[in-house]
């Protein structure tokens, strides 16, 4: 019996895709799982110290590993209309925000990396914090604007809140691709049979939680107890689609493209080693 680190976050997207691998509801071949949840900015800093063996990681993250960790085809956040949003208590345009203070949820998340990509002034004054405290942050005027994720694009407008820019729509626009948010990504040393086996079991769980989500739900709230069921179901449904089940050809041209323009503006290095392994 061979023991696999697993790192996901509590969000809602990744307790659906990972239920049924980490309760024994689908064979896994004599591999048990190990399940390591933090939010997702936490995972890419471990994984940076390579201290899990398959994780869940944010785009941007997987682009400063993939000398020591290659990408599984399956588990991972893409789509469309799901993309990080800068939010404030004014009415701003972006280059208003140059030079003001904007919060961010991590500085190898995928949102900082696009914020980049769409400035790269903008991260002159960035404040780094939990994604969880954006939202109440913005609205005490700790910081003049902030870069929010996961549940908080549902929420933002109850408190307060106006959008500044939809990341996610302008790269839409700008590529006419879906948006690489996070992905799940194995260490090079398990070796290929491993990764493979990591891979097929992560597409059979994903695959699981469609067919039985009345079954994933406990196990979803145990873990997101402030969250409201109507909020937990919009966040299932924004970010576990197609692309959860396998990341596909459109999926790896929107992963290359991010990765090109972040190389052409010395955010990210270029890397020789393939996305996956081979």
């Amino acid at each position: 019996m061979r023991t696999i680190t697993l790192g996901y976050s509590p969000c809602p997207n990744d307790t659906f895709i990972f239920y049924a691998l980490v309760h024994g509801r689908i064979e896994t071949g004599g591999l048990t799982f190990r399940e390591v949840l933090d939010d997702v900015e936490t995972l890419n800093q471990m994984a940076r110290q390579t201290r899990l063996d398959v994780t869940k990681v944010s785009f941007h993250a997987f682009a400063h590993l993939r000398d020591a960790y290659c990408l599984l085809r399956s588990g991972g956040a893409l789509g469309r209309g799901c993309g990080p949003l800068v939010v404030a208590r004014d009415a701003y345009d972006m280059k208003d925000l140059r030079g003001r203070t904007i919060a961010i949820p991590g500085e190898l998340t995928t949102a900082f990396l696009l914020l980049q990509v769409f400035d790269p002034a903008l991260k002159e004054r960035v404040r780094i914090m939990p994604f969880h405290r954006i939202i109440d942050a913005v609205k005490r005027g700790e910081t003049d604007a902030g870069l929010i994720i996961h549940e908080s694009r549902f929420t933002y407008q109850r408190e307060g809140l106006t959008q500044v820019v939809d990341l996610g729509a302008w790269w839409e626009q700008e590529t006419r691709l879906p948006i690489p948010l996070g992905c799940i990504i194995a260490q090079r040393s398990l070796g290929r049979v491993l990764v493979q086996q990591a891979d097929t079991l992560i597409r059979e769980s994903v695959a699981y939680g469609f067919s039985n989500r009345q079954e994933t739900k406990a196990y979803i709230r145990s873990h997101s107890q402030e969250i409201e069921d109507s909020v937990i179901d919009q966040h299932i449904g924004l970010y576990v689609n197609d692309f959860s089940l396998d990341i596909g050809e459109n999926g790896i041209r929107a992963v290359e493209e991010l990765f090109k323009r972040a190389a052409v503006q010395g955010i990210i290095a270029k890397s020789s080693k393939p996305l996956f392994f081979e």
